[in-house]
């Protein structure tokens, strides 16, 4: 029975990135760059002026020096004619710099008046002027393979001319609840029945990851019919099962995917919740086995089903980001698997203090709706006193930030 690193670790040693796709720019945002961005020019392609201002010649523009205005270039002009000497160009940001000219003067340095300027600062050489090239000579590279696409890469792509540009796939990720307790829901709620809860909620989770859900549905505690809808998910990228995973009569599920060819790696985890879950693979396809509380379910998403998600897009960090936090209460647990403990966090001055989000039964999801993270108890630790140190996994972030 692996600890939860142990999981995670042979859990990654498993999954690659998925192929490259073009797709347009702005569905690139959130996803991994499958290629390196290069200048396909020089940035900025010519000289030009930072400023609405005056071109000059800085040799010929001390202080209280007149040059007569001999041009006006606005920002989208073709072209200046060489500035002549002893004369200054009237040019707005992003122009062209005219030949001859090595400055701007700003405006708000400068008098202008009956066709001439007077300098109230004297120029100084490459002031207020963009040089070609300054920021990327034509052929470096810009941003690497394996960024994230954002603002700020979108705004090169665009800068650069592109409308499309590669990124790794999004996987395609099947989900599927089991069990004769289940309807879906919308559907009239018979006595004995509940609500499907998991499948929307995994499904949300894969989509939130950024991955895209197939819904299956549910199969019942059928073998036939579990071995159908099993069949259907193997077929995606990855599959994602929750419940008939723990050593009942019913529990099918781990029987019927090895009947259809899938390599187990491990079954239960040394953690709590979570424990009765499983992993296998199928010619190189990742199927997570997860336990059927809502709960333990997400739980169990959040820290072994993301990351190989994550890494399946070409993402670099894939897990939820870690944060020491003192604990505000004591916590009584008795000495077990390690705990993942559903935790509210606040900012107490250099301090993030965490206390439970409620009671931490599995079938308590209100808990789960409160938590900003994951606090993580060792196995064998019992008892915390208040002011113990814990290491959280963030879910989200607590008012005022949780800092790392």
């Amino acid at each position: 029975m692996p600890s939860l690193e142990e999981a995670q670790r042979t859990i990654l040693d498993s999954v690659r990135p998925l192929g490259a796709e073009t797709v347009p720019v702005l569905e690139a945002v959130g996803r991994v760059l499958a290629e390196d961005l290069k200048a396909p020019w020089d940035f900025p392609a010519f000289d030009n002026s930072a400023m609405d201002g005056y071109a000059v010649r800085a040799a010929e523009a001390p202080g209280s020096a007149r040059l007569r205005l001999s041009d006006y270039i606005p920002a989208g002009a073709p072209g200046a004619r060489p500035l002549a000497p002893g004369t200054a160009a009237r040019i707005l940001t992003g122009a062209p710099l005219p030949e001859g000219a090595d400055a701007v003067v700003p405006s708000e340095e400068a008098e202008e008046r009956d066709g001439a300027v007077t300098v109230l600062q004297a120029a100084q050489p490459g002031a207020h002027v963009r040089h070609r090239g300054e920021d990327l000579p034509a052929g470096t590279v810009a941003v690497r393979a394996g960024a994230v696409v954002g603002g700020p890469e979108v705004s090169w792509l665009a800068t650069s001319g592109r409308l499309a540009v590669n990124v790794f796939a999004r996987p395609r990720v099947a989900v599927l609840s089991t069990g004769d307790e289940l309807v879906p829901p919308g559907e009239p709620l018979r006595p004995g029945k509940i609500y499907d809860s998991n499948g929307l909620a995994l499904a949300a989770a894969v989509k939130q990851a950024g991955a895209e859900p197939v819904l299956l549905g549910v199969a019942c505690d059928d073998r036939a019919a579990l071995r159908s809808l099993l069949a259907d998910g193997l077929r995606a990228d990855a599959l994602v099962t929750s419940a008939g995973v723990s050593a009942g009569d019913r529990d099918l599920v781990r029987h019927v995917l090895e009947e259809l060819g899938v390599r187990q790696l491990f079954w239960k985890v040394d953690i709590k919740p979570g424990h009765p879950t499983a992993f296998a693979l199928r010619e190189g396809t990742p199927v997570f086995s997860l336990p059927g509380n809502p709960v333990a379910a997400l739980l169990t998403f959040e820290e072994l089903v993301r990351p190989a998600l994550l890494r399946m897009m070409g993402h670099r960090h894939v897990f939820r980001d870690a944060v020491p936090a003192v604990l505000a209460e004591r916590l009584a647990r008795r000495p077990g698997r390690l705990a993942l403990v559903r935790v509210r966090l606040e900012r107490r001055g250099a301090e993030l203090v965490a206390r439970s989000a409620g009671r931490q039964d599995t079938g308590i999801l209100r808990s789960l709706l409160d938590a900003d993270g994951i606090a993580l108890v060792p196995s064998g630790t019992g008892e915390l006193a208040a002011g113990s140190l814990v290491e959280v996994h963030l879910l989200r972030q607590p008012p005022g930030g949780a800092g790392t």
